[in-house]
């Protein structure tokens, strides 16, 4: 396959809603299931390590520790949410429940059924995001009305990490082989992205290898913004990165994808 042949414009109509309403009725069927390890996840975090490790940090660039994992914690859950469901669940679909077939079937295309895919893994992203913002206001830990912006924003993180994912499941093997990918990409971005500590404490060529390559990077930094309201204009390259990566990603996801159904 050439190259120019990866980032070939999908084609993609109104019908990709199509996919995302399917996804959405499977998941209101087992609601309940879907909404309490999200509602419980943070409060465990901010407990443990907000709350428990706070008791030795205290502050954490000038403000108190929950305060500043609060805003990492939403991001996390931006990231999990997209990059697990994409990964994972896509693929249960795509190979084993052959979902995907079946929708080919009908008039939707390989470009629909696999953007409507990263779709929905954007909405797992605004939702997750939305329980979690509500966990840390109960506790106080984020600021309004500028926190509100989360919630748009939770949509560009969950794209770029659904396209993320979705280029996973494009070249994978065997559903085992995720490992590899949480493992190398995942759990490196949960520690080395600003979540629990700042990025200045680490070694340079670090700090540069997070700030380039870790989506999650400058995810904690806008919505850490966000939750403090203290919005500088570093937030605004930190979005015309992100809207970049997730359109760039996006096109080079949907065309690996179809490579992997043709073959």
């Amino acid at each position: 396959m050439r190259v120019q042949n990866y980032f070939k414009i999908p084609n993609i109509s109104y019908r990709v809603w199509k996919v995302w309403l399917r996804n959405m009725e499977v998941f209101m069927k087992t609601i309940k299931v879907n909404f309490i390890p999200p509602f419980f996840e943070p409060i465990l975090y901010l407990l443990g390590i907000g709350f428990g490790l706070g008791l030795f940090v205290r502050e954490m660039e000038g403000v108190p520790y929950p305060v500043f994992i609060a805003p990492a914690l939403i991001s996390i859950s931006m990231m999990n949410s997209a990059f697990f469901e994409c990964t994972f669940a896509s693929f249960v679909r795509m190979y084993y429940q052959k979902t995907f077939d079946a929708i080919i079937s009908t008039p939707l295309n390989m470009d629909e059924v696999i953007f409507g895919e990263i779709l929905w893994g954007s909405t797992k992203s605004i939702i997750n995001a939305s329980i979690i913002l509500l966990v840390v206001s109960i506790f106080q830990l984020v600021k309004f009305p500028e926190s509100l912006l989360i919630i748009p924003f939770s949509f560009l993180v969950g794209l770029t990490f659904s396209a993320i994912a979705m280029c996973f499941t494009a070249i994978v093997p065997r559903i085992e082989f995720f490992n590899y990918p949480t493992f190398l990409f995942i759990t490196p971005m949960f520690l080395f992205s600003g979540t629990f500590f700042p990025l200045h404490v680490l070694p340079l060529p670090i700090q540069s290898i997070s700030f380039t390559l870790f989506p999650l990077t400058h995810a904690v930094y806008i919505t850490r913004s966000l939750t403090m309201g203290a919005i500088e204009s570093q937030v605004i390259l930190s979005l015309i990165w992100f809207i970049c990566v997730a359109v760039i990603l996006t096109i080079l996801s949907i065309n690996l994808m179809k490579r992997r159904l043709i073959v």
